[in-house]
């Protein structure tokens, strides 16, 4: 299988996991928490077909990555993620990424820029801040985020669960369109990750990505349920589409998971955003809205 050296702890080499398909213009696929790369399942077969060359990759300490004990920051993950790209020679890329995934983005072009990277898709992002503030008061307060870690500690199997249910929104998907089956798998992934970066990357969605966002030089498109349970729209994504000043499509009823709940509408939003098809437009972000 192929890896790529990210760094090293003790005399253990650190390797990210990533599989790379196809040919043409490079998209490459950033999951969310806690999955792997395997989470683009309804995205990779769709952009191959489109003669894209599609990379997922797993981020540390989950998938098939190494399982170090350190890096669960967005400087870090960043720099996994410039490694990739570097190491791969990709140009002209088409970054996409999901929840977590979007903060690697972020984090990336306001650190490396955006001279390999063409455009760049968020769906329901993590960005900007997450946590309230005095000068962000449309955040989460900082207990509930203590609660998540006392949660993981105390049974992580039991938070899993409860966090899929969540992802999925399964009180009203369960069946269709999630199996419980297709939950089961999720389970199975989550579990398989590391327990320290599990509780580590709790810490890491605090990340404050205000003064990274201004630095994002190039076509944006932003994508949310707007039943989002796991980060909320009104503190994710409508502000991201705001401070871009790019288009927010909205999905009705959208879970967090809508790469699997609503990937046809994902799908065509993104391969329209990559042709030039889906245009900036002059309605207000948060009115824009897709069924």
């Amino acid at each position: 299988m192929p890896y790529i050296k990210v760094g090293q702890e003790n005399l253990n080499d650190i390797k990210i996991h990533y599989e790379d398909h196809g040919t043409g213009n490079p998209v490459v696929f950033i999951h969310g928490f806690p999955f792997s790369g395997a989470a683009w399942e309804k995205q990779e077969s769709v952009f191959l077909k489109e003669n894209y060359r599609v990379i997922t990759y797993d981020r540390r300490g989950f998938g098939q990555s190494s399982q170090p004990s350190i890096g669960y920051n967005y400087d870090t993950l960043a720099d996994d993620l410039q490694k990739l790209i570097t190491e791969l020679d990709l140009k002209d890329v088409t970054l996409v990424g999901h929840s977590m995934g979007t903060g690697e983005i972020v984090r990336y072009l306001g650190t490396f820029g955006s001279k390999r990277i063409n455009r760049v898709v968020f769906i329901a992002p993590i960005a900007p801040f997450l946590l309230k503030t005095a000068d962000n008061e449309t955040g989460i307060d900082k207990s509930v985020f203590e609660g998540i870690k006392t949660e993981i500690m105390a049974d992580r199997a039991l938070f899993l669960s409860e966090f899929i249910k969540n992802f999925y929104h399964t009180e009203k998907n369960l069946g269709k369109p999630v199996s419980k089956e297709k939950t089961y798998m999720d389970f199975n992934v989550g579990a398989s990750a590391s327990p320290i970066a599990t509780l580590a990357c709790v810490s890491a969605w605090l990340t404050d990505f205000r003064r990274d966002i201004p630095k994002i030089n190039i076509p944006s498109l932003v994508i949310q349920g707007d039943a989002d349970k796991i980060l909320p729209i009104e503190a994710t994504g409508s502000l991201l589409a705001k401070a871009l000043n790019t288009r927010l499509v909205k999905i009705p009823d959208g879970p967090h998971g809508i790469p699997w709940t609503h990937a046809d509408v994902v799908n065509k939003e993104i391969l329209e955003f990559l042709r030039g098809e889906n245009k900036k437009s002059d309605v207000k972000a948060e009115d824009i809205f897709i069924s």
